[in-house]
């Protein structure tokens, strides 16, 4: 039985027209709740193997992931590398760290 005992923003865009049809990216944030899973020593090797660097692993209700490419957890910013749904239900997140970011936003590092 899965332990969803942790919390994850899923970080997405969405695609806006203004009244002139002028297409603009917006930022969407979606907390879910997750449970966070150890990255095996074959999964590390295999993606690094392929030049990836899997550092976290989450399981969410496939029906709460919506193709999103990066997440925040623990204040720090992961990209998706893989997703693997090992039932109808669920789905597994491989993500490394964002490089060149920590967490919160761009807008957030203003000076």
């Amino acid at each position: 039985m899965s332990n969803y005992d942790h919390e994850v923003t899923l970080l997405g865009q969405t695609i806006v027209s203004d009244n002139l049809g002028n297409q603009t990216p917006v930022d969407s944030k979606n907390t879910i709740l997750c449970e966070k899973l150890p990255v095996s020593r074959a999964e590390f090797y295999t993606a690094g193997a392929n030049g990836m660097k899997p550092t976290l692993i989450l399981k969410v209700h496939g029906f709460e992931y919506d193709n999103e490419a990066e997440l925040l957890f623990d204040g720090v910013r992961y990209n998706i590398i893989k997703t693997y749904s090992p039932d109808f239900e669920e789905i597994e997140l491989t993500c490394q760290v964002a490089m060149g970011r920590a967490g919160g936003s761009d807008e957030d590092k203003t000076g």
